[in-house]
């Protein structure tokens, strides 16, 4: 078998992995966003719906990774593309876990509606979420064109989800301090608006991956994290 002929094949198998993460990317983007309409619209069936539609990410996930796997097998790649292979492994890592968080931001949607609302926090997660999406989006447009400026960009812009966060636990704080019947439902908030963050640390991860694959090397930033809670991410759900 020629060298040419190895490559071709290479390049297809790449090809159709590529294609399987981008619509993955896009079923995770599509949760997140359905994730906080569920909330803000206190619409239990869309909330079903995204419970029951992460089973198709992890699915994806499962077949990106058996795919990768089937590539380095068959096509023993170089150095640079191996680098290739495990970076879409890791950034399918990553989206199942942003799907995970979205699913259970659902899961919270369907014990808040039988509670009061507190609309000015449904407002808030609900821009915290557009903005997380709006990163995953970047993230993968950054890692499709290989454009470690863009991927920069969005891992800058985790700061922003942090402070956001920040200022969703003040108002938490607040709401608890004026009405304690505001505790339970402001509680399941938190765990909501600390989920989010962590989608916001998972695209990032996926951005640190797209600057990796284009010059070699992560990042070596020394990105401080902005959460200035006392809250550990251990409180965040992972089933």
């Amino acid at each position: 078998m020629s060298h040419e002929h190895i490559a071709s094949a290479f390049d297809r198998d790449l090809e159709t992995v590529q294609a399987q993460i981008m619509k993955m990317g896009g079923m995770v983007e599509k949760a997140i966003l359905d994730a906080a309409d569920c909330l803000a619209n206190r619409d239990e069936e869309q909330a079903e719906q995204v419970r029951a539609g992460d089973r198709a990410i992890d699915d994806l996930e499962e077949l990106i990774n058996d795919e990768a796997a089937r590539i380095i097998a068959l096509r023993a790649p170089t150095a640079i593309d191996l680098r290739l292979i495990l970076s879409v492994m890791k950034i399918a890592g990553n989206l199942e876990r942003i799907g995970d968080y979205a699913k259970n931001m659902a899961k919270r949607t369907s014990v808040l509606v039988q509670m009061t609302p507190i609309e000015e926090a449904n407002v808030s997660l609900k821009r915290m979420s557009r903005d997380v999406q709006l990163m995953l989006k970047d993230a993968l447009d950054a890692y499709i064109r290989r454009d470690a400026e863009l991927a920069m960009d969005v891992i800058h812009r985790d700061r922003d989800i942090d402070q956001l966060y920040n200022a969703l636990f003040r108002e938490f704080i607040t709401f608890m301090m004026e009405d304690p019947r505001n505790i339970t439902p402001c509680m399941h908030l938190h765990f909501i608006a600390k989920n989010t963050e962590r989608m916001g640390d998972h695209v990032t991860a996926i951005a640190e991956q797209v600057v990796y694959l284009v010059t070699g090397e992560i990042p070596d930033e020394d990105r401080k994290k902005l959460d200035l809670t006392s809250i550990d991410a251990s409180i965040t759900e992972e089933d």
